[in-house]
């Protein structure tokens, strides 16, 4: 049974899943897609052209589906595409795409906590945990289980590895790669992410290849290329965690490594 209530806006055209809830005053645009068990919270706005999968939650005055603040916006139809389980805090915004036919993506099951900003075209995989402030600007990208801390902000383009963290009140500027931890303004790699990786079930050997990887990529005062060619050639390269790293570095890149 859908529960919508009587000052909610609805617009004509809207999809409502089953057991969706709307509260008071909340407004739902005419292009928006709810699935099944979604929550939206009182005053809380879906707009755009905006998917939603199955059993998100939107807090109160929250805006998701806002029109890209990219000016080179030229019109058309570009959307946001949401799949499952994401909660979507207070006040947070999450913006649709520029270009007519393109999405801006968020997976399943993030946690995005209160006055967040994902900007246009940013691909947010799944289980990532926003703090509160944090923002991305467009274009970003962010692998799962990855962690932005309170007020820390990610520049256009770059991109965030699986399993890293960018701390409290940092500025990215660069690529952070898997498993690491960026600090400061710019933020700049400075330790391993262990809890993160004990949390999801890392090895103790796993863990021990990723610090013994980032004493080598940032201790050594190695050059980048010398730093990954030699990682490439240890035994550990093969490892799935060593792997992520080394295809992450070869990925394409606007911004480089942090």
């Amino acid at each position: 049974m859908v529960k919508i209530h009587p000052t909610a806006v609805i617009e004509d055209g809207a999809k409502l899943g089953c057991d969706v809830e709307v509260g008071a005053y909340a407004y739902i645009g005419p292009e928006v897609e709810l699935g099944d068990g979604c929550v939206i919270a009182h005053h809380a706005t879906v707009d755009g052209k905006t998917v939603m999968g199955r059993a998100n939650k939107v807090f109160p005055y929250a805006f998701i589906g806002g029109k890209t603040h990219d000016l080179k916006y030229k019109g058309g139809e570009p959307g946001l595409r949401i799949g499952d389980n994401n909660v979507f805090r207070e006040y947070t915004t999450a913006h649709t795409a520029t270009a007519d036919g393109n999405f801006t993506v968020i997976g399943n099951s993030n946690n995005i906590l209160a006055y967040s900003h994902i900007a246009h075209d940013c691909i947010v995989g799944d289980n990532i945990v926003m703090s509160s402030h944090a923002a991305l600007g467009g274009h970003v990208r962010v692998e799962n289980n990855a962690v932005i801390g309170w007020g820390s902000g990610a520049h256009q383009f770059c991109r965030l590895g699986a399993y890293s963290m960018l701390s409290a009140s940092s500025k990215l500027v660069k690529d952070l790669p898997p498993f690491f931890m960026a600090d400061g303004s710019p933020a700049e790699v400075c330790a391993i992410n262990k809890i993160n990786m004990q949390r999801n079930g890392f090895t103790t050997e796993e863990i021990d290849m990723v610090y013994s990887a980032f004493k080598l990529i940032y201790r050594r005062r190695l050059s980048r290329p010398h730093a990954l060619e030699e990682l490439a050639s240890r035994e550990s390269a093969n490892s799935r965690v060593i792997k992520m790293i080394l295809d992450f570095a070869a990925g394409e890149s606007e911004r480089g490594l942090a």
